[in-house]
């Protein structure tokens, strides 16, 4: 992908006169699954992102793919069964991304074994074919086998079942790749600032600045879709000032330890904590997920900061599971994800808001999609575009995202080592490895990163600044955010050669990185 291009083909459609049939507002999840969905039915799509592919809440989950049992435990059996099927969906499309994980929940009360053991039975049989794994009764051995750390005292036994888990950054980038490969055009840095209307009052566009060249471009098309997810009342206000708030925002935070305080092969599941969460204790990568929180807030922050008594709560509830308590020093990096909930009602607790996706059509024709879980992205961008189909007059095109693979499909990725996360594109970075002394050396010694990878990102990936390389190409910024700090000056060099740029815009992109960084820092 080639962002000049991408402005170079915009700007061509715009001085001809033509209109687009789809645009879309926002590169997260749901944008891009949108973009990948119309560009595979043989619409023209443009994609627009204010930011970065997924520097909101797409980039900041739990990195899980999954039928969600605490949807199970509310009695939303169809929410379940979608996400059940469209998470075995994902796999089969995405393997060098999404693979399955054991979770375990550690019972130690009488009554627990029995009754998660049927509730994750339940939760096998509406997976069915789908299904990642059996669920199965563990005696107190077996669960210390898969939790070698697990808090021992009062323990009566476990009860294992199976969910899916990816990097959703990575799956971002690939995705990104996908449409541009089915014909979209994508432009990261380009936000949309004004939503164009006919003289009929119908949306017939919208008005694009690229960052970068300061400048506009009139954007014409036959549908608009806002896809913006946590900003989605920020884009509904373009087209119409007094809209009624759709969404109710919500945070959820996580905190990222090394892996010897959960060195098995399995996650924890807890179902129910302090308030009623469920919290999951995850091995990813070479670290240690804990999270995550439910905390209502009033303001969108695109760099939103944790709350201490949010860290606190994860931090506490780790020590009562893990036989090596983490403190605040332990914390290689804490991020927090915006949940875009749908709440058109008078708020109560977001935990309770269902997660379904909703989709609104304004007086004048702009559709706005909300709500969602990353698992279901590919359903819920079936239904926009279905919708902008029917909205727009578009020819009559099924959908064909059920069987279409993400770029990077590989069967065998694990054999690439660390670069599977890159699937059929790994050997190309091996290569680059190779062409010359020390692009293959990381550029941290506590991280894993290569200039390799950095010039990858740039030329194939569409990264820009120093944040998008370390904290969505790669995921250093998670892994430890102090060693991604200490590391910008030097992947700002490499980037700088890649893009052509001097020493001051390497001077401004380590001063930039820092100040985003630092809130990932803990303690503060």
């Amino acid at each position: 992908m080639n962002r000049s291009e991408m402005l170079r083909r915009v700007r061509e459609r715009t001085d001809a006169g033509s209109s687009w049939d789809i645009v879309v507002i926002g590169g997260g999840a749901t944008g891009l699954g949108i973009a990948v969905d119309a560009a595979a039915r043989g619409y023209d799509v443009a994609l627009f992102e204010s930011s970065d592919f997924g520097k909101g809440t797409s980039s900041r989950s739990t990195k899980l793919v999954h039928g969600g049992v605490r949807y199970l435990q509310q009695g939303n059996v169809p929410l379940v069964m979608e996400a059940l099927r469209e998470r075995g969906i994902l796999r089969n499309n995405a393997p060098h991304l999404v693979s399955d994980l054991p979770f375990v929940v550690p019972n130690y009360q009488w009554w627990e074994a029995p009754f998660y053991g049927v509730g994750m039975r339940v939760y096998d049989v509406l997976a069915g074919k789908y299904g990642f794994g059996h669920s199965k009764n563990l005696s107190v051995e077996e669960t210390i086998e898969q939790l070698p750390t697990i808090e021992t005292d009062g323990l009566r036994g476990g009860v294992v079942y199976h969910d899916g888990q990816f990097d959703d950054a990575r799956l971002l980038v690939h995705m990104a790749i996908t449409a541009w490969e089915q014909g979209a055009v994508l432009a990261n840095y380009c936000p949309v600032v004004e939503v164009s209307k006919g003289d009929d009052g119908f949306v017939d566009g919208v008005v694009v600045r690229d960052v970068e060249s300061d400048t506009e471009v009139r954007v014409s098309s036959k549908v608009v879709i806002n896809a913006t997810g946590a900003w989605t009342d920020t884009v509904r206000r373009l087209d119409r000032p007094d809209a009624r708030p759709l969404i109710q925002p919500s945070q959820g935070v996580h905190i990222v330890l090394d892996r010897t305080f959960l060195p098995g092969s399995s996650a924890i599941m807890v179902p129910k904590t302090d308030d009623d969460r469920v919290l999951f204790a995850i091995p990813w990568h070479d670290r240690v997920l804990v999270g995550t929180t439910d905390t209502p807030i009033d303001e969108v922050e695109e760099e939103p900061l944790p709350f201490d008594e949010e860290v606190d709560f994860l931090i506490e509830h780790a020590a009562r599971y893990l036989t090596r308590d983490p403190g605040p020093d332990d914390v290689l990096s804490v991020f927090v994800g915006i949940r875009p909930l749908v709440a058109e009602t008078d708020a109560g607790d977001t935990a309770e808001i269902s997660r379904e996706h909703v989709i609104r059509i304004s007086d004048s024709g702009l559709i706005s999609i909300a709500g969602g879980k990353w698992t279901t992205y590919r359903k819920m961008a079936k239904d926009a575009v279905s919708t902008a189909q029917a909205l727009g007059d578009l020819e009559d095109v099924g959908c064909p995202t059920r069987e279409l693979r993400i770029h990077g499909y590989h069967l065998n990725a694990e054999r690439f080592g660390r670069l599977s996360v890159y699937g059929s594109d790994a050997p190309e970075i091996e290569e680059l490895m190779r062409s010359r002394p020390g692009m293959g050396d990381p550029v941290h010694p506590r991280l894993d990163l290569t200039p390799a990878e950095i010039v990858w990102a740039c030329r194939e990936e569409m990264a820009r600044t120093v944040d998008d390389v370390l904290a969505r190409r790669s995921r250093s910024l998670i892994f430890d955010a102090r060693a991604a700090i200490e590391a910008a000056p030097r992947v700002s060099e490499v980037m700088a050669d890649e893009l052509g740029r001097d020493a001051s815009w390497i001077n401004a992109q380590v001063t930039d990185f820092e100040a985003i960084a630092r809130r990932y820092v803990w303690p503060r």
